[in-house]
């Protein structure tokens, strides 16, 4: 009987153990999700500034209104390359 009684004293201890290691996993498990999803937040917000410094920094490279129109000119250019490349590849 007593035998009995120390077995079930550690079922219990164990049954514990397990409850509260269940609990833990789901508190990490929460965790690393809510993590994922910040991350996740923080990498789109990274890019998108990224996006703003390159359009400031063209901004600011290119300050007068004949450099810019320089730039569209070859920008105009290069796009048609680009869609004369894509057109013969297509083809």
């Amino acid at each position: 009987m007593q035998v009995l009684d120390e077995l079930n004293g550690k079922l219990n201890t164990l049954l514990k153990k397990y409850t509260a290691l269940e609990a833990e996993n789901k508190r990490l498990r929460d965790t690393v999700a809510r993590l994922e999803r910040t991350g996740e937040k923080l990498t789109a917000q990274l890019a998108s500034l990224e996006k703003d410094m390159v359009s400031v920094d063209l901004n600011a490279a290119v300050a007068g209104d004949d450099d810019r129109q320089n730039m569209r000119k070859q920008l105009d250019i290069v796009i048609t390359e680009i869609d004369r490349i894509l057109t013969t590849l297509n083809d």
